[in-house]
Protein backbone atom coordinates (compact mmCIF):
# COMPACT_ATOMS: atom_id res chain seq x y z
CA UNK A 1 0.00 0.00 0.00
CA UNK A 2 1.66 3.23 -1.32
CA UNK A 3 -0.18 5.62 1.11
CA UNK A 4 0.72 5.93 5.03
CA UNK A 5 -2.58 5.30 7.17
CA UNK A 6 -2.63 9.19 7.80
CA UNK A 7 -2.64 10.18 4.15
CA UNK A 8 -5.17 7.73 3.35
CA UNK A 9 -7.42 8.83 6.46
CA UNK A 10 -7.06 12.21 5.19
CA UNK A 11 -7.60 11.38 1.40
CA UNK A 12 -10.81 9.18 2.42
CA UNK A 13 -12.19 12.66 4.16
CA UNK A 14 -11.73 14.75 1.37
CA UNK A 15 -13.42 12.57 -0.93
CA UNK A 16 -16.06 11.80 1.09
CA UNK A 17 -16.46 15.59 1.62
CA UNK A 18 -16.77 16.34 -1.81
CA UNK A 19 -19.02 12.68 -2.60
CA UNK A 20 -21.04 12.18 0.37
CA UNK A 21 -23.32 9.46 -1.61
CA UNK A 22 -20.02 7.41 -3.12
CA UNK A 23 -20.18 3.87 -1.71
CA UNK A 24 -16.88 3.01 -0.02
CA UNK A 25 -16.32 0.15 -2.89
CA UNK A 26 -16.29 3.05 -5.07
CA UNK A 27 -14.40 5.49 -3.41
CA UNK A 28 -11.32 2.91 -2.92
CA UNK A 29 -11.46 2.52 -6.44
CA UNK A 30 -11.27 6.03 -7.05
CA UNK A 31 -8.46 6.42 -4.75
CA UNK A 32 -6.73 3.14 -5.97
CA UNK A 33 -6.73 1.27 -2.85
CA UNK A 34 -8.85 -1.83 -1.90
CA UNK A 35 -11.94 -1.10 0.25
CA UNK A 36 -10.75 -3.45 3.18
CA UNK A 37 -7.87 -0.91 3.01
CA UNK A 38 -10.71 2.26 3.86
CA UNK A 39 -12.24 -0.34 6.58
CA UNK A 40 -8.73 -0.89 8.18
CA UNK A 41 -8.62 2.73 9.35
CA UNK A 42 -11.91 3.82 9.88
CA UNK A 43 -11.87 4.93 13.74
CA UNK A 44 -14.58 3.07 14.68
CA UNK A 45 -14.03 -0.35 12.97
CA UNK A 46 -12.17 -3.24 14.73
CA UNK A 47 -9.74 -5.48 13.53
CA UNK A 48 -11.05 -9.32 14.17
CA UNK A 49 -8.77 -12.32 14.49
CA UNK A 50 -8.25 -14.51 11.45
CA UNK A 51 -10.33 -17.35 12.88
CA UNK A 52 -13.04 -17.15 10.75
CA UNK A 53 -15.03 -20.53 10.92
CA UNK A 54 -14.73 -19.90 14.57
CA UNK A 55 -16.67 -16.70 13.82
CA UNK A 56 -19.25 -18.24 11.52
CA UNK A 57 -20.04 -20.86 14.00
CA UNK A 58 -21.51 -17.96 16.25
CA UNK A 59 -23.25 -16.38 14.20
CA UNK A 60 -26.12 -17.62 15.21
CA UNK A 61 -26.11 -16.25 18.11
CA UNK A 62 -26.72 -12.82 16.56
CA UNK A 63 -30.28 -13.70 15.55
CA UNK A 64 -31.99 -12.12 12.76
CA UNK A 65 -29.48 -10.43 10.54
CA UNK A 66 -28.58 -10.05 6.78
CA UNK A 67 -26.21 -11.49 4.99
CA UNK A 68 -24.59 -9.69 1.57
CA UNK A 69 -22.41 -11.49 -0.92
CA UNK A 70 -21.31 -9.49 -3.92
CA UNK A 71 -19.40 -9.83 -7.17
CA UNK A 72 -18.32 -6.70 -9.73
CA UNK A 73 -21.83 -6.63 -10.89
CA UNK A 74 -24.21 -8.25 -8.58
CA UNK A 75 -25.19 -7.69 -5.09
CA UNK A 76 -27.17 -10.63 -2.79
CA UNK A 77 -28.94 -9.38 0.22
CA UNK A 78 -31.27 -11.88 2.37
CA UNK A 79 -32.36 -11.60 5.96
CA UNK A 80 -32.70 -14.49 8.10
CA UNK A 81 -30.35 -16.33 10.63
CA UNK A 82 -27.43 -18.08 10.48
CA UNK A 83 -27.58 -22.23 11.60
CA UNK A 84 -24.22 -23.25 12.82
CA UNK A 85 -21.83 -23.17 10.10
CA UNK A 86 -19.96 -26.68 9.17
CA UNK A 87 -16.37 -27.01 7.90
CA UNK A 88 -14.93 -29.93 6.01
CA UNK A 89 -11.40 -28.60 4.93
CA UNK A 90 -11.44 -24.94 3.34
CA UNK A 91 -14.88 -25.25 1.86
CA UNK A 92 -17.96 -24.44 4.42
CA UNK A 93 -21.80 -24.68 4.49
CA UNK A 94 -24.36 -22.42 6.38
CA UNK A 95 -27.61 -24.02 5.44
CA UNK A 96 -31.35 -23.65 5.74
CA UNK A 97 -34.11 -21.89 4.18
CA UNK A 98 -33.26 -18.11 4.90
CA UNK A 99 -29.50 -18.19 4.84
CA UNK A 100 -27.99 -20.52 2.66
CA UNK A 101 -24.39 -20.56 1.76
CA UNK A 102 -21.43 -22.25 0.10
CA UNK A 103 -18.10 -20.93 1.77
CA UNK A 104 -14.58 -21.41 0.53
CA UNK A 105 -12.36 -19.96 3.21
CA UNK A 106 -9.09 -20.00 1.60
CA UNK A 107 -10.28 -16.49 -0.05
CA UNK A 108 -10.97 -15.06 3.59
CA UNK A 109 -7.91 -12.90 4.82
CA UNK A 110 -9.22 -9.80 6.58
CA UNK A 111 -12.46 -9.31 9.13
CA UNK A 112 -13.67 -6.35 10.73
CA UNK A 113 -16.32 -5.40 12.65
CA UNK A 114 -17.85 -1.86 11.17
CA UNK A 115 -19.31 0.67 12.47
CA UNK A 116 -21.45 3.43 9.87
CA UNK A 117 -22.84 5.42 11.92
CA UNK A 118 -25.74 3.33 13.56
CA UNK A 119 -25.18 0.74 11.17
CA UNK A 120 -23.14 -2.41 12.67
CA UNK A 121 -21.84 -4.91 10.50
CA UNK A 122 -19.48 -7.77 10.23
CA UNK A 123 -17.33 -7.87 7.22
CA UNK A 124 -14.43 -10.30 5.82
CA UNK A 125 -12.40 -9.95 3.01
CA UNK A 126 -9.84 -11.43 0.65
CA UNK A 127 -5.75 -11.08 0.73
CA UNK A 128 -6.25 -8.11 -2.46
CA UNK A 129 -8.69 -6.51 -0.42
CA UNK A 130 -11.88 -6.73 -1.60
CA UNK A 131 -15.38 -8.12 0.05
CA UNK A 132 -16.15 -11.69 0.22
CA UNK A 133 -18.76 -11.55 2.86
CA UNK A 134 -20.60 -9.31 4.96
CA UNK A 135 -23.37 -9.70 8.11
CA UNK A 136 -25.46 -6.55 8.77
CA UNK A 137 -27.17 -6.57 12.54
CA UNK A 138 -30.87 -5.57 11.21
CA UNK A 139 -33.86 -4.18 14.02
CA UNK A 140 -34.08 -7.33 15.52
CA UNK A 141 -30.73 -8.61 16.06
CA UNK A 142 -28.93 -9.18 19.51
CA UNK A 143 -26.44 -6.30 19.41
CA UNK A 144 -25.06 -7.58 22.81
CA UNK A 145 -24.22 -10.94 21.91
CA UNK A 146 -22.44 -8.92 18.91
CA UNK A 147 -20.22 -6.94 21.39
CA UNK A 148 -19.45 -9.88 23.01
CA UNK A 149 -18.51 -11.36 19.45
CA UNK A 150 -15.95 -8.53 18.75
CA UNK A 151 -14.83 -9.12 22.81
CA UNK A 152 -13.80 -12.60 22.01
CA UNK A 153 -12.30 -12.34 18.72
CA UNK A 154 -10.68 -8.94 18.67
CA UNK A 155 -7.45 -8.58 16.99
CA UNK A 156 -4.22 -7.78 19.42
CA UNK A 157 -3.23 -5.37 16.87
CA UNK A 158 -5.44 -2.21 15.49
CA UNK A 159 -5.20 0.06 12.90
CA UNK A 160 -2.42 -0.50 11.38
CA UNK A 161 -2.48 -0.68 7.76
CA UNK A 162 -3.01 -3.90 5.85
CA UNK A 163 -0.66 -6.39 3.53
CA UNK A 164 -2.58 -6.80 0.94
CA UNK A 165 -1.63 -9.01 -2.33
CA UNK A 166 -2.66 -9.41 -5.42
CA UNK A 167 -5.26 -11.76 -6.33
CA UNK A 168 -4.78 -13.24 -10.13
CA UNK A 169 -8.83 -13.62 -11.85
CA UNK A 170 -7.76 -13.86 -14.90
CA UNK A 171 -10.03 -17.23 -16.74
CA UNK A 172 -7.25 -18.58 -19.02
CA UNK A 173 -9.21 -20.63 -21.97
CA UNK A 174 -7.55 -23.60 -23.66
CA UNK A 175 -7.88 -23.64 -27.07
CA UNK A 176 -11.41 -25.66 -28.12
CA UNK A 177 -9.70 -27.50 -30.50
CA UNK A 178 -6.99 -28.71 -27.92
CA UNK A 179 -10.52 -30.20 -25.72
CA UNK A 180 -11.28 -33.52 -26.06
CA UNK A 181 -14.85 -32.37 -26.75
CA UNK A 182 -16.49 -35.90 -27.47
CA UNK A 183 -15.15 -36.58 -24.12
CA UNK A 184 -16.58 -33.24 -22.75
CA UNK A 185 -19.74 -33.69 -24.08
CA UNK A 186 -20.01 -37.43 -23.37
CA UNK A 187 -19.34 -36.47 -19.47
CA UNK A 188 -22.45 -33.64 -19.45
CA UNK A 189 -25.10 -35.74 -20.51
CA UNK A 190 -23.64 -38.53 -18.21
CA UNK A 191 -24.05 -36.00 -14.91
CA UNK A 192 -26.25 -37.27 -12.51
CA UNK A 193 -26.00 -34.87 -10.11
CA UNK A 194 -25.68 -30.60 -10.99
CA UNK A 195 -22.96 -29.98 -8.43
CA UNK A 196 -20.07 -33.04 -10.43
CA UNK A 197 -20.79 -30.15 -13.40
CA UNK A 198 -17.31 -28.03 -11.68
CA UNK A 199 -15.66 -31.68 -11.53
CA UNK A 200 -16.12 -32.13 -15.41
CA UNK A 201 -14.93 -28.72 -16.19
CA UNK A 202 -11.27 -29.19 -13.95
CA UNK A 203 -11.34 -32.74 -15.70
CA UNK A 204 -11.50 -31.46 -19.32
CA UNK A 205 -9.58 -27.98 -18.50
CA UNK A 206 -12.69 -26.11 -19.73
CA UNK A 207 -13.83 -22.48 -18.76
CA UNK A 208 -17.42 -22.30 -17.60
CA UNK A 209 -18.00 -19.65 -20.41
CA UNK A 210 -16.09 -22.10 -23.01
CA UNK A 211 -18.41 -24.57 -21.88
CA UNK A 212 -21.64 -23.32 -22.91
CA UNK A 213 -20.19 -22.86 -26.75
CA UNK A 214 -19.11 -26.86 -26.67
CA UNK A 215 -22.14 -28.34 -24.80
CA UNK A 216 -23.60 -31.05 -25.92
CA UNK A 217 -26.48 -29.93 -28.78
CA UNK A 218 -29.54 -28.42 -26.75
CA UNK A 219 -28.16 -28.30 -23.29
CA UNK A 220 -26.50 -24.16 -23.91
CA UNK A 221 -28.30 -21.96 -25.94
CA UNK A 222 -28.21 -18.17 -25.64
CA UNK A 223 -30.79 -15.78 -25.28
CA UNK A 224 -30.31 -12.04 -25.38
CA UNK A 225 -29.66 -10.43 -22.04
CA UNK A 226 -33.33 -8.56 -22.42
CA UNK A 227 -34.97 -12.12 -22.09
CA UNK A 228 -33.36 -12.60 -18.88
CA UNK A 229 -34.93 -9.36 -17.58
CA UNK A 230 -38.40 -10.76 -19.50
CA UNK A 231 -38.37 -13.66 -17.07
CA UNK A 232 -38.09 -12.65 -14.30
CA UNK A 233 -41.06 -10.16 -14.63
CA UNK A 234 -42.72 -13.52 -15.69
CA UNK A 235 -41.40 -15.36 -12.19
CA UNK A 236 -43.08 -12.27 -10.54
CA UNK A 237 -45.58 -12.45 -12.23
CA UNK A 238 -47.02 -16.00 -12.23
CA UNK A 239 -45.66 -15.87 -8.25
CA UNK A 240 -43.09 -18.35 -8.69
CA UNK A 241 -40.68 -20.07 -6.66
CA UNK A 242 -37.00 -20.17 -7.71
CA UNK A 243 -33.40 -20.05 -6.47
CA UNK A 244 -30.86 -17.16 -7.21
CA UNK A 245 -27.04 -17.62 -7.10
CA UNK A 246 -24.52 -15.00 -6.99
CA UNK A 247 -20.88 -15.39 -5.60
CA UNK A 248 -17.67 -13.77 -4.37
CA UNK A 249 -14.49 -15.76 -4.66
CA UNK A 250 -15.14 -16.67 -0.94
CA UNK A 251 -19.11 -17.10 -0.79
CA UNK A 252 -22.25 -18.07 -3.04
CA UNK A 253 -24.77 -17.14 -1.31
CA UNK A 254 -28.24 -18.90 -2.22
CA UNK A 255 -32.16 -17.36 -2.12
CA UNK A 256 -34.54 -19.64 -2.65
CA UNK A 257 -37.93 -18.48 -2.89
CA UNK A 258 -40.05 -16.01 -4.71
CA UNK A 259 -39.00 -12.85 -6.77
CA UNK A 260 -41.69 -10.40 -6.52
CA UNK A 261 -41.08 -6.49 -6.48
CA UNK A 262 -38.55 -5.58 -9.52
CA UNK A 263 -37.33 -1.79 -9.89
CA UNK A 264 -35.34 -0.78 -12.64
CA UNK A 265 -32.99 2.07 -11.15
CA UNK A 266 -30.62 2.92 -14.23
CA UNK A 267 -28.16 0.63 -15.10
CA UNK A 268 -29.41 -2.00 -12.08
CA UNK A 269 -31.92 -4.30 -12.41
CA UNK A 270 -33.02 -5.15 -8.65
CA UNK A 271 -35.63 -7.59 -6.96
CA UNK A 272 -36.77 -5.30 -3.39
CA UNK A 273 -38.42 -7.78 -1.50
CA UNK A 274 -38.68 -7.60 2.49
CA UNK A 275 -36.28 -10.67 3.00
CA UNK A 276 -34.49 -10.65 -0.18
CA UNK A 277 -33.02 -8.05 -2.51
CA UNK A 278 -31.21 -8.67 -5.44
CA UNK A 279 -29.13 -5.56 -7.74
CA UNK A 280 -27.89 -6.68 -11.14
CA UNK A 281 -26.01 -4.59 -13.32
CA UNK A 282 -27.52 -4.84 -16.95
CA UNK A 283 -25.16 -3.48 -18.99
CA UNK A 284 -22.20 -5.16 -17.40
CA UNK A 285 -23.95 -8.58 -18.73
CA UNK A 286 -22.25 -10.11 -21.56
CA UNK A 287 -24.07 -13.30 -22.93
CA UNK A 288 -27.32 -15.51 -21.13
CA UNK A 289 -27.25 -18.90 -21.54
CA UNK A 290 -30.49 -21.52 -20.86
CA UNK A 291 -28.36 -24.53 -19.81
CA UNK A 292 -29.86 -28.14 -19.56
CA UNK A 293 -27.70 -30.80 -17.39
CA UNK A 294 -28.97 -34.36 -16.59
CA UNK A 295 -29.53 -35.67 -13.20
CA UNK A 296 -31.27 -38.27 -11.61
CA UNK A 297 -33.75 -37.05 -11.25
CA UNK A 298 -33.96 -35.43 -15.06
CA UNK A 299 -32.92 -32.30 -16.40
CA UNK A 300 -32.44 -29.20 -14.39
CA UNK A 301 -32.35 -26.03 -16.24
CA UNK A 302 -30.41 -22.69 -15.28
CA UNK A 303 -30.43 -19.22 -16.28
CA UNK A 304 -26.36 -18.01 -15.93
CA UNK A 305 -25.15 -14.68 -17.37
CA UNK A 306 -21.66 -13.90 -17.81
CA UNK A 307 -19.22 -10.88 -18.07
CA UNK A 308 -17.29 -9.84 -20.66
CA UNK A 309 -14.23 -11.30 -18.70
CA UNK A 310 -16.49 -14.86 -19.00
CA UNK A 311 -16.88 -14.50 -15.16
CA UNK A 312 -20.41 -15.97 -14.04
CA UNK A 313 -22.42 -12.91 -12.37
CA UNK A 314 -25.73 -15.17 -11.49
CA UNK A 315 -27.44 -17.76 -12.19
CA UNK A 316 -31.30 -18.89 -11.89
CA UNK A 317 -32.66 -22.35 -11.42
CA UNK A 318 -36.64 -22.82 -10.53
CA UNK A 319 -37.00 -24.09 -6.70
CA UNK A 320 -35.71 -27.33 -6.12
CA UNK A 321 -36.26 -30.65 -3.70
CA UNK A 322 -33.50 -33.36 -3.93
CA UNK A 323 -35.36 -36.42 -5.65
CA UNK A 324 -38.35 -34.53 -7.37
CA UNK A 325 -38.43 -33.57 -11.02
CA UNK A 326 -37.47 -29.62 -11.78
CA UNK A 327 -40.63 -27.85 -11.86
CA UNK A 328 -43.33 -27.37 -15.17
CA UNK A 329 -43.73 -24.27 -14.36
CA UNK A 330 -40.57 -22.83 -14.50
CA UNK A 331 -39.56 -24.05 -17.52
CA UNK A 332 -42.55 -22.60 -19.10
CA UNK A 333 -41.78 -19.61 -18.29
CA UNK A 334 -38.56 -19.43 -19.96
CA UNK A 335 -39.83 -20.92 -22.97
CA UNK A 336 -42.32 -18.13 -23.16
CA UNK A 337 -39.96 -15.25 -22.75
CA UNK A 338 -36.42 -16.75 -23.81
CA UNK A 339 -35.76 -14.78 -27.06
Amino acid sequence: MEHTTLSLKEQYQQYRNENPKVRIRDAAKQLGVSEADLVAIGDANIALQPKFPEILKEIKTLGHVMALTRNDYAVHERQGTYTKASFNGHVGLVVNPDIDLRLFMNAWHFGFAVLEGDRRSLQFFDKDGAAVHKIYLTERSDIQAYETLIATYKSSEQGVPLQTAAVDKSITETPDNEIDTDGFRQAWLNLQDTHHFFGILRDFGVSRRQAMRLAPDGHATQISVASLKRILEGVSERNLEIMVFIGSRGCIQIHTGKAKKLLQTGPWFNVLDPEFNMHLREDAIQSVWVVKKPTEDGIVTSLEAFDSDGNVIVQFFGKRKPRVPEREDWRQVITDFAK
